[in-house]
């Protein structure tokens, strides 16, 4: 027998999901992260999960993980010592940016700038120059570009990049200054900006290739780790890293362009949403996926998620694809405090993380989270993980009496008073991804998962008129599910830059198929065979003149049937939902994307026995929850002896093993046949 096992890290707890590639049986396993070197808890989870299924580890043969470590590595401040290789006159490229301060009216006086990743010190420029039409104006100084990476090398720099002007159109200039890098720096990686970004604008490709270079030497090390560490075990398996986009990427490719992984963690989440959302029956889903230390929100339409051409990691934004999520610092680990100055409560963004954790862990923790809030609510139940961990009552009580003296409230009163925060906070965020980009919430149902996802969703929905709320089966694991069922992806991209009356349908497509095919490559040498690969376009446009571009995703059919003229009314569609409106201007193509992916993982979803509409038999007890100002009566049902057709009026709490869910009064949850749990006011 085989098996294909799925781990997401959170930055609270990871994930584990094995799956029986014949019969599509699945085990789960939810195990501290260790935050220290996060492969440890990663290798513990996988004993957990063998141990549990009784599966000999050995016959594992892929391994899909959604890893955090180019996401912290940038937001800790912890990667390479970068140095960077600009053309004569660019040196300040990464300094001089896009001149863009954020804030409102005089937030450029009090707006910090962030330093770069590469200092201008380590900064030096090569004596060359490329032409927009890749002809090369001024031939490469060798001599004195020698000098210089030998300056970069008494300087003790852990990386180097090389992105010179207009390397884009040609990166042989380029590939000669890796080359002479190499003789001079042997055991120095080296990013050229031509292969991790052959687009145009010199900033964006600049800062790009740098944080490939800032997080390569960390990343590499952790993927090398733990790919020795799963072979000493007897794992020979395929391990492969989860993309920011939400595809799959070999460990070849990602320590190679590892800037494609930042936002690897939270794509894990959307990738299985969107499994669960096939399954049952729904294509417009606005996602909440809630940790122990943040909140990552996305938005589905038409069953496929939004993507974004821009990646932002705190203060760094780099051109890579991701999916649209947003995050905001909103788990349950999140700490609540009362500021002095204000006496206003604050929930987050400040986190209890995995240790000590929330005050209710027992693990020494003293300051009140969300999670504590919830205990006190009576909304979540004494044991947690399936009974592995104890919660501690009497703790959390205490943490949020804080919180209740500094208000002057009741203890309740203050605990409630958390989580209409925080759930505001997630709100906020959910608005982002959708009235912020022109769609309706009425119009998206709210799936919700990750540990703390359900405890939260039925309110979330109420707040964004969502409906219906849906609380997939194991939601606290559902990222790992998503690690386990993507896709092998790669994609290529060029830039084109030609006015509609400067081409025509056949060069673009001419384009399109040497961008195909070049993205074959990589996907074939996974052992994939061309029938089994699909092919989607994503071709940046924008009106003449304009500086933004949107990208419109198409397929090769669609373009062989409706070409440039379908493209631009797509394109105005677009427009006119984000910015209310189109322009008569003529339009422009800026760059072309194919993205070539390997086969879908077929994961059979399990079914319930069916029942009725009595949920009686998975009734624990009966406790008490505050809610709506009150203490009211609230049952207590065993999500594991639930039945298809099963009808749990709230107030009511289910709990399992990875996750606990609140049902509010006047809402009632209806277990579907898979064993989602869909959650809509009473009488809709």
């Amino acid at each position: 027998m085989a098996y294909r096992l799925g781990v997401d890290v959170g930055g609270t707890f990871t994930d584990l999901l094995l799956i029986d590639e014949g019969s599509g049986k699945t085990y789960r396993a939810k195990v501290p992260s260790t935050p220290a070197d996060s492969s440890i808890g990663v290798l513990n989870g996988i004993e957990r999960v063998c141990k549990d299924a009784g599966v000999d580890p050995s016959t594992i043969t892929h391994v899909m993980h959604g890893t955090t470590v180019a996401t912290n590595t940038v937001l800790e401040g912890k990667g390479a010592n970068v140095g960077l290789v600009t053309t004569e006159g660019y040196r300040q490229v990464l300094q001089i940016a896009r001149s863009f301060v954020p804030g409102l009216l005089a937030g450029w006086i009090i707006w910090p700038k962030p330093e770069p990743l590469a200092p201008l010190e380590l900064t030096v420029e090569a004596k060359e120059r490329m032409s927009a039409n890749g002809e090369v104006v001024r031939p490469l100084d060798e001599a004195d570009l020698k000098e210089k990476i030998q300056y970069l090398k008494e300087r003790g720099i852990e990386a180097l990049t090389v992105s010179l002007m207009n390397a884009y159109v040609s990166g042989k200039t380029e590939e000669r200054v890796r080359e002479i890098a190499a003789e001079l720096l042997p055991n120095v990686p080296v990013s050229i900006s031509s292969e991790v970004l052959p687009e145009m604008y010199e900033y964006e490709r600049a800062v790009t290739t740098v944080a490939n270079s800032y997080i390569s030497p960390k990343v590499s090390l952790y993927m090398s780790n733990l790919d020795s560490e799963l072979n000493k075990r007897g794992i020979k398996a395929d391990l492969h890293i989860l993309r920011s986009d939400g595809g799959l990427a070999s460990v070849e490719a990602a320590q190679s362009s590892p800037v494609n992984v930042l936002m690897s963690g939270p794509a894990g989440g959307v990738s299985g949403a969107l499994w669960v959302a096939r399954n049952a029956g729904f294509e417009n889903l606005l996602t909440l996926d809630m940790g122990g230390t943040s909140t990552d929100v996305a938005l589905i339409q038409d069953g496929v998620a939004r993507r974004r051409r821009e990646t932002t990691v705190g203060d760094v934004t780099v051109r890579a694809s991701s999916l649209d999520v947003r995050t905001v610092g909103a788990g349950g680990g999140s700490i609540a405090h009362v500021p002095e100055l204000t006496k206003a409560l604050r929930v987050g963004p400040q986190s209890a993380g995995a240790d000590p954790g929330p005050a209710a862990y027992g693990k020494g923790g003293d300051q009140p989270t969300v999670t504590d809030a919830n205990v006190v609510l009576g909304f979540l139940p004494d044991e947690l993980v399936g009974g592995d961990m104890k919660m501690d009552v009497n703790a959390a009580q205490s943490s949020v009496q804080s919180i209740a003296d500094g208000l002057d409230l009741g203890l309740k009163e203050a605990a409630a008073g958390i989580i209409d925060i925080v759930n505001e906070n997630m709100f906020g965020a959910l608005r982002l991804v959708s009235v912020e980009q022109g769609f309706d919430p009425r119009d998206f149902a709210l799936i919700a998962f990750g540990g703390a996802g359900p405890l939260h969703g039925n309110a979330l929905g109420k707040l964004m008129s969502s409906w219906p709320v849906i609380i997939p089966p194991s939601p606290g694991v559902l990222c790992a599910y998503g690690d386990a069922t993507t896709r092998l992806t790669n994609e290529t991209a060029r830039s084109l830059v030609r006015k509609y009356s400067e081409t025509d349908d056949n060069e673009v497509k001419n384009v399109m198929n040497e961008l195909a095919s070049s993205a074959r490559v990589a996907i074939a040498d996974a052992g994939i065979s061309e029938s089994e690969q699909t092919v989607q376009y994503e071709i940046d446009l924008r009106y003449h003149g304009q500086g933004l571009v949107l990208p419109i995703v198409y397929s090769e059919e669609e373009f062989n049937s409706g070409g440039l003229a379908d493209l631009a009314k797509r394109f105005d569609e677009e427009h006119t939902q984000l910015f209310t409106f189109a322009l008569e201007v003529e339009h422009e193509i800026v760059t072309i994307r194919a993205i070539v992916q390997g086969p879908e993982t077929v994961v059979e979803a399990g079914t319930l026995d069916v029942g009725n509409d009595d949920p009686s038999e998975a009734l624990v007890k009966k406790s008490t929850v505050f809610v709506d100002g009150k203490d009211q009566e609230a049952s207590l049902y065993d999500r594991s002896k639930l039945k298809a057709g099963n009808c749990i009026t709230g107030p009511a709490v289910v709990t399992e093993m990875d996750s606990t869910t609140v049902i509010l009064p006047d809402h009632v949850g209806k277990v579907d046949k898979f064993g989602n749990i869909i959650i809509r006011p009473t009488g809709a």
